[in-house]
């Protein structure tokens, strides 16, 4: 056993003096672990930003005039005037996302009782302003009647007063979530593609000869490129999580670095065994990126950074439940939003060491008779 961990760190010196020499590959690394950080979390947002607007006002009310006042920047751009003629060719051309209609008599319904609605029409081609704003709208305009209500008097009649309270986000930032989900996109790629580059780098040169003739066995070879690797995402993502994430973007990081650290190698160990197998069963570089692109987009738009598991069939919940992706992604937001403890995500420990030790042992499997192929 000494001798095999002995073999193990020396094949590992080995393979990050091999990655550190890589200029290419380690600009790219150093990119996706910093600049395309902040270029999700600044540039992608899920919540609604500078919407057109119009708003065709029948009631000329103070109610209406609140209304309309309402409704502000950055969220919206200032509403236009617009006719009701001119609502369709509008929209048809996307001059708007949304159109408000606001009918004749609107306040006096509201005080008498009346219950009025106030249209709204959206071009739902804009799919996440078109649902969120339209969600926005009900809000704000909730608000300002309930406000308008009170200031006479009216809103003690009413049975029921609704009050919202938003946990771990409070302001619904989009860049708290998308900044952490980018790390877990950048690891989950980079190790793919660094673990199989390492593989196939040692066929193509004819290195892996010289391995053959070493005392070595292929679980030391293939668990050296898996911990070398791996040891290296692991330094640059735990980097970028303090230092781009929590320092530059502004994101608190509530639970435990530590216990996310360690989360993380366990995941790590799990993709880049995945990245080892895949790498076996591809004979060169371009097919094995060929390769990794469907795996890598499936286990993304499974693993619940993109949709939730709960809106799935049970079928693919079923089989995203089998992806280390995401049992991480699900660890990766209760450890870092709602400061999770071990007793808390034992669960997604245990699923990635197993989900990692099949993946190994496939990997091992045909790494073993690649060897064989070699001698």
């Amino acid at each position: 056993m000494t001798r095999w961990i002995l073999n193990v760190a020396l094949l590992s010196g080995k393979e990050l003096r091999s990655v550190m020499k890589d200029v290419t590959l380690m600009a790219l690394i150093l990119f996706a672990f910093t600049v395309a950080i902040q270029l999700v979390a600044n540039g992608v947002r899920a919540e609604v930003m500078n919407a057109s607007v119009a708003i065709m006002d029948e009631d000329h009310s103070e109610l209406s005039r609140r209304l309309r006042d309402a409704i502000q920047q950055p969220y919206f751009k200032p509403p236009e005037d617009i006719e009701r003629s001119a609502i369709g060719p509008a929209m048809d051309s996307g001059q708007y996302i949304f159109v408000i209609e606001i009918p004749p008599r609107f306040e006096a319904d509201t005080l008498a009782g009346r219950s009025p609605s106030v249209q709204i029409l959206v071009d739902a081609t804009a799919m996440t302003q078109a649902g969120l704003g339209a969600a926005y709208f009900q809000q704000i305009f909730a608000q300002e009647t309930l406000d308008f209500l009170h200031a006479r008097g009216l809103l003690e009649a009413l049975p029921v007063q609704v009050e919202s309270r938003m946990h771990f986000n409070p302001n619904a930032q989009s860049a708290w979530y998308t900044s952490v989900m980018q790390i877990v996109t950048n690891v989950t790629v980079l190790s793919i593609i660094l673990v199989g580059a390492a593989v196939i780098r040692e066929r193509e040169h004819g290195t892996i000869e010289h391995l053959l003739v070493m005392p070595v066995r292929a679980s030391e070879i293939a668990f050296a490129k898996i911990l070398a690797n791996g040891l290296v995402i692991l330094l640059a993502s735990i980097a970028s999580l303090w230092f781009v994430v929590h320092g530059a973007v502004g994101v608190p990081l509530t639970g435990s670095l530590l216990l996310f650290t360690a989360a993380m190698f366990l995941y790590l160990f799990s993709v880049t065994s995945l990245g080892m197998w895949m790498a076996t069963l591809a004979p060169s570089m371009p097919q094995f990126g060929l390769f990794a692109v469907p795996v890598y987009a499936i286990a993304y738009l499974l693993s619940g950074a993109a949709t939730p598991l709960e809106s799935m069939p049970s079928a693919i919940r079923t089989i995203a439940l089998c992806l280390p992706t995401t049992q991480f992604v699900s660890l990766s937001q209760a450890i870092l939003y709602r400061g999770a403890d071990l007793s808390i995500v034992w669960p997604q420990l245990l699923a990635m060491i197993a989900i990692g030790a099949v993946f190994f042992a496939m990997s091992l499997m045909r790494f073993r008779k690649a060897i064989a192929v070699a001698q």
